[in-house]
C-alpha cells in the first residue's frame, strides 16, 4: 500500500461522502502557498512605504535616530521579500525536478 497526498480527504459534506471545497491536502497547501506570496507582497509594500515616509520626514528634521529607523525598515523589507522570492523559486525548482504540481491545485470535479 503506497501513501499518496491526494488520498487524504478534508471534511465531510454530511451525506457520507468524504470531501470538501478543497478536496485534499495538496490542494489546500497549493492555495495557501499562492496566497502567502500575495500577502508577503502587501506586507513588503506597506513596510517600504512606512520606511520611506519615516526616512523622508526625519531627514527634514535632522533626526538621525528616526532616519536610521526608516533605513532599517526599508532594508529589512527588502531582505524579507528576497527570502520570500527565493522560497518561491525553490518551490518552482522542486516542481520541475519532481514533476509535482505544488502551486497548481488539481481541478475538482463536483
Amino acid at each position: 500500500m503506497s501513501f499518496k497526498l491526494e488520498d487524504i480527504q478534508l471534511g465531510s459534506d454530511g451525506a457520507g461522502k468524504i470531501g470538501s471545497t478543497y478536496g485534499s491536502v495538496n490542494v489546500l497547501i497549493s492555495i495557501i502557498l499562492k496566497n502567502s506570496l500575495t500577502i508577503a507582497s502587501i506586507i513588503f509594500l506597506g513596510l517600504l512605504i512606512f520606511g520611506g515616509i519615516t526616512f523622508i520626514m526625519s531627514a527634514g528634521k535632522g533626526d538621525q535616530k528616526k532616519a536610521q529607523q526608516g533605513q532599517s525598515a526599508i532594508t529589512n523589507a527588502l531582505i524579507g521579500f528576497a527570502i520570500v522570492l527565493l522560497a518561491f523559486t525553490i518551490i518552482q525548482i522542486i516542481e520541475v525536478i519532481t514533476g509535482l504540481d505544488i502551486l497548481n491545485p488539481i481541478k475538482l470535479q463536483l
